[in-house]
């Protein structure tokens, strides 16, 4: 028996099949990726989180229009720009004073309201970062003496310092009211608290804290204290002074929740070694003060 087989009626189907060609239904598209993967790619020197928040904030255009989903997907071909505005603080706070300056360090006045560091990789006002390499901090609305390092090498040696408690601070505070005792030592261990993790509070399973404190002024209402941490635990003068009964006029977190414009707390004087001018050998034992803001004596004024 002959079999004969069957004419194929379809004659563009069956060039298909042997390959000869491709119908345009078939053809691959190109692929799309993720905004935020696209820019994270692109502009690496920011990590993921802060590129969606400059796409959300409209900072991010795609083919010249304004793209602000992350999730918006586009192919790698696509033209995508970033245009972060330069920055601009919200609050209106002065540049810091310089007190010193040499080769490796400078020494600052930090105004009130001022950041140390920014928060996230990106921040819309300026810290202290942006005047030299940080140190130690000082929280926003504390004023006075702030040192800051020229080059990585100093930086180490300054930090060993107050890892070591070999930098001595003396800070002034005015709190609600007089404490029991008009100079004493409060060693009171420092833990974070668990219900507020950004805040911290006196916890005997906490860290040592040492603050030796003095009262220079009080009319009974207000109180001027000077205060010489030992240990430099965050917020600690603020912990101690509000377990005391006489928290910080201003304190926000830790106090009386007033219409005060700033906590007053400064940092009034530093006592550190600096690097000499030529070897180790040269280094010098300064001390840098800033003098107490005038709206601190204002309170005992008669």
């Amino acid at each position: 028996m002959i079999i004969i087989g069957k004419k194929f009626s379809k004659p563009t189907m069956s060039r298909v099949i042997n390959g000869d060609i491709v119908l345009s239904g078939d053809e691959e598209k190109p692929e799309k990726f993720r905004l935020d993967h696209l820019l994270v790619e692109k502009y690496p020197d920011y990590n993921r989180s802060t590129l969606q928040k400059f796409i959300r904030a409209g900072y991010v255009t795609v083919n010249g229009q304004i793209a602000d989903k992350p999730n918006l997907q586009f192919e790698k071909s696509a033209t995508i720009d970033l245009n972060v505005p330069e920055q601009q603080s919200t609050r209106q706070v002065p540049d810091p004073v310089v007190i010193y300056e040499d080769d490796h360090v400078k020494v600052v006045d930090k105004p009130a309201g001022l950041l140390s560091i920014a928060k996230g990789d990106y921040c819309s006002e300026p810290t202290l970062e942006d005047y030299g390499l940080l140190v130690h901090r000082l929280d926003r609305d504390t004023s006075g003496v702030v040192i800051l390092a020229k080059d990585e090498e100093t930086r180490g040696m300054l930090r060993r310092q107050f890892q070591e408690r070999k930098a001595h601070k003396v800070y002034y505070a005015v709190v609600h009211g007089r404490p029991k005792l008009d100079e004493a030592k409060i060693d009171l261990p420092i833990a974070r608290d668990r219900n507020h993790h950004t805040t911290f509070r006196v916890d005997p399973n906490g860290k040592q804290s040492t603050t030796f404190y003095k009262v220079v002024k009080s009319n009974d209402t207000y109180s001027l204290i000077e205060l010489r941490p030992v240990t430099g635990r965050t917020h600690q003068l603020r912990v101690h002074l509000q377990y005391l009964g006489v928290p910080i006029l201003g304190d926000r977190v830790y106090g009386d929740k007033d219409d005060q414009t700033r906590l007053f707390l400064h940092a009034h004087e530093l006592e550190i070694t600096i690097p000499g001018p030529t070897s180790e050998s040269d280094n010098i034992r300064k001390t840098f003060s800033s003098p107490l803001p005038v709206e601190f004596s204002a309170f005992f004024e008669e």
